[in-house]
C-alpha cells in the first residue's frame, strides 16, 4: 500500500471515529476502506475520505440512526442542510412537549395548578341535536379541519333553513399529538329537521353534567393548553365522588368570557 493510506486505527484516530464505529460503517456500507489486506485483514483508508468520515461522526453525535445518516450524506450540501434544519425544528418541538409534560407531572404531584382549579365547576346541560364531522389527524392538522368543517355544518344548516349559530363542540375520542392522530369531531348543536348528506352525520346527545374550565387567553394554544386537560383530570383524580364518563370535549363560545371551555362529561355515582 502507499504511504498516503491510512490503517484503521490511525484513521480512525485523525476522524475521531472508533474502531467499533468504523466496522460498523464499513458493514452498512457507509464508508468503506479503500483497501483491505486479505492475508491480514488490515484495513486502510485514503486521506480523501477523512471529510465523509468526519461528517458521519458530526450526523452520529446528533443522534441520528444510522438509516438517516446513510440518506443525509449522499444530498449536496444546501439540500443537507434544509434536512437538517427541518429535523432541528422538529427536535426543539419535541423538547417543548416533553418540557410541558414533565411540568405537568410536577404540578399533578403537588396537587395541580392551583389558579386553574379554582375555575373549575360542574353544570348540567340538556339534551341536544347535534350535526357532525369525524376525522382521524394529528395536532398540526387539528386547526385547519375545525375550521372547515365548522364552514362546512353551519353552511349546509343555513342551506336547509335551519339556525346555524348553535355552540360548537371539539371531541376528542383519541389521543392526539404531534406523533399520533387521532379521531377528532367536530359538532354542531341544531333545532329542527335535517338530513345527513356526505361526511356529515346526525346524533342525539343526551342531556349530561360536565364538569368544565373555561380556557385562560394564555392556555389557547398547543401545547399550553394541556395545562388545562391536565387541571381537571387531577381534580377529577382527587375526588371520590364523580366518575369521568365519556371523551373530553371543548365548546365554543366558552363562558366566563372566555373563547372555549374545556369539559369532561361525569356521573355521580351512588
Amino acid at each position: 500500500m502507499s504511504d498516503s493510506y491510512l490503517l484503521a486505527g490511525r484513521f480512525g484516530a485523525a476522524t475521531r471515529l472508533s474502531p467499533k464505529a468504523l466496522r460498523l460503517y464499513a458493514e452498512q456500507g457507509l464508508l468503506v476502506p479503500a483497501y483491505t489486506d486479505r492475508a491480514t485483514g488490515y484495513r486502510y483508508y485514503a486521506p480523501e475520505q477523512a471529510a465523509r468520515a468526519r461528517l458521519i461522526a458530526r450526523l452520529r453525535r446528533l443522534g441520528l440512526p444510522v438509516a438517516r445518516v446513510a440518506q443525509l450524506i449522499e444530498l449536496d450540501a444546501d439540500s443537507r442542510l434544509v434536512e437538517l434544519r427541518s429535523w432541528l425544528d422538529a427536535q426543539s418541538e419535541r423538547l417543548s412537549e416533553q418540557t410541558e409534560l414533565v411540568d405537568a407531572i410536577a404540578r399533578q404531584t403537588d396537587g395541580g395548578d392551583a389558579d386553574l382549579n379554582s375555575s373549575i365547576a360542574i353544570r348540567e346541560v340538556a339534551a341536544c341535536k347535534l350535526i357532525y364531522c369525524q376525522r382521524q389527524l394529528n395536532i398540526e392538522a387539528l386547526d385547519a379541519f375545525v375550521a372547515s368543517a365548522q364552514a362546512e355544518i353551519r353552511g349546509y344548516l343555513r342551506h336547509c333553513g335551519i339556525a346555524s349559530d348553535g355552540a360548537m363542540t371539539v371531541h376528542f375520542h383519541e389521543t392526539v399529538s404531534r406523533d399520533s392522530e387521532g379521531l377528532v369531531e367536530v359538532a354542531i348543536a341544531y333545532e329542527g329537521s335535517i338530513e345527513p348528506v356526505d361526511d356529515l352525520r346526525i346524533r342525539l346527545q343526551a342531556a349530561r353534567r360536565e364538569v368544565f374550565l373555561p380556557v385562560p387567553a394564555a392556555c389557547e394554544n398547543f401545547p399550553l393548553i394541556l395545562r388545562v386537560y391536565d387541571a381537571i383530570e387531577t381534580w377529577l383524580d382527587a375526588r371520590s365522588d364523580i366518575n369521568g364518563n365519556g371523551s373530553p370535549y371543548e365548546i365554543y363560545p366558552g363562558s366566563h368570557g372566555a373563547i372555549f371551555d374545556v369539559t369532561y362529561p361525569v356521573t355521580f355515582p351512588s
